[in-house]
Parts: C-alpha cells; sequence; structure tokens
C-alpha cells in the first residue's frame, strides 16, 4: 500500500512541480505552488511510515534465482530511493521555510527567518534530488521489466 500511494503521490507531484517551474508568479502560480507544498509533506509523512514500517515488518525473501549482485543492487537502489525521497521532501520544506513562508509539520506550525542564500540552496538540492529521483524509479521500473521479460519472473505479484 505505501509503495503505491507513494508512487501515486509521486506521479503528480514531479509533473507538478516541472509545471510550477514555467508559470508566471501570479495567484494561480501560489494556489498550485500551495498544493505541490501540501503534497510535498504529505509524501514526507508517507516515507517516514514507510520506513517505520519497513523496520518493524520483515522483508519478504529474494527468489531463489536472484544471483548477490542483483541482491546488492536492489538494496541498494531502494536505500537511495528513501534517501532521494526524503532529500527532495526535506529540501523543498527548508527552501519555502528559508523563504520566509511558514509550514506545518508534527502539527506545529514552523517559521525561520528568511535567508535569500539558504533558500536558494536549498532549491538547487530540491531540484537536483528530483532528477536523481527520476533516474532511481526508471532504474527501478526497468528493473521490474527486466525481471518481467527476460527472467520471466513477476515480481511484481509479491508487491501487489
Amino acid at each position: 500500500l505505501f509503495h503505491w500511494l507513494t508512487a501515486a503521490g509521486l506521479l503528480i507531484q514531479i509533473p507538478l512541480g516541472f509545471f510550477l517551474v514555467d508559470l508566471e508568479f501570479d495567484q494561480t502560480r501560489i494556489d498550485i505552488e500551495n498544493y505541490h507544498i501540501l503534497f510535498g509533506v504529505i509524501l514526507f509523512y508517507a516515507t517516514l511510515m514507510r520506513l517505520t514500517f519497513k523496520l518493524l515488518t520483515p522483508t519478504p525473501d529474494f527468489i531463489e534465482s536472484a544471483f548477490l549482485g542483483q541482491k546488492l543492487i536492489a538494496k541498494l537502489n531502494h536505500l537511495l530511493l528513501y534517501l532521494a525521497l526524503l532529500t527532495v521532501t526535506i529540501s523543498g520544506i527548508l527552501k519555502k521555510l528559508f523563504n520566509g513562508e511558514s509550514i506545518v509539520i508534527f502539527f506545529k506550525k514552523i517559521n525561520l527567518t528568511y535567508n535569500y542564500e539558504l533558500s536558494e540552496q536549498f532549491y538547487s538540492i530540491h531540484v537536483l534530488a528530483n532528477y536523481v529521483l527520476i533516474g532511481l524509479i526508471t532504474l527501478h521500473i526497468l528493473a521490474v521489466l527486466f525481471h518481467k521479460i527476460l527472467l520471466r519472473e513477476n515480481i511484481l505479484k509479491r508487491i501487489l
């Protein structure tokens, strides 16, 4: 459930972020950006819940035919996906906070002192982390296709 909710959220968030970049600064942009922030904070919470669940629940065993390199690549990709998700969400939150805006996190309204330089640095991190995340998602999808088409293993059944 966490996997597919995160995937659905990212299918909204990533295109929305690219769409925002080209918008003129007006009320429409502010409204869309507010939705982007809301969805981003929800993804942040979902990622934290997913990591908590992952720590408390044993991971299914690998398919017996998997070789050591596959296991290592899969674990590394998952770790990097979590890191990228957290980097994207946290950098987005910090960009907004250092831009002088407030955000409610863990039921507490947070304000930070305006700092243009830090806001821009976190925006750069946010953008870079998004590209890394897109690359990792692509690798993740290609791995599923590799298993399905070339190895004739239905690993999608394991996460449905």
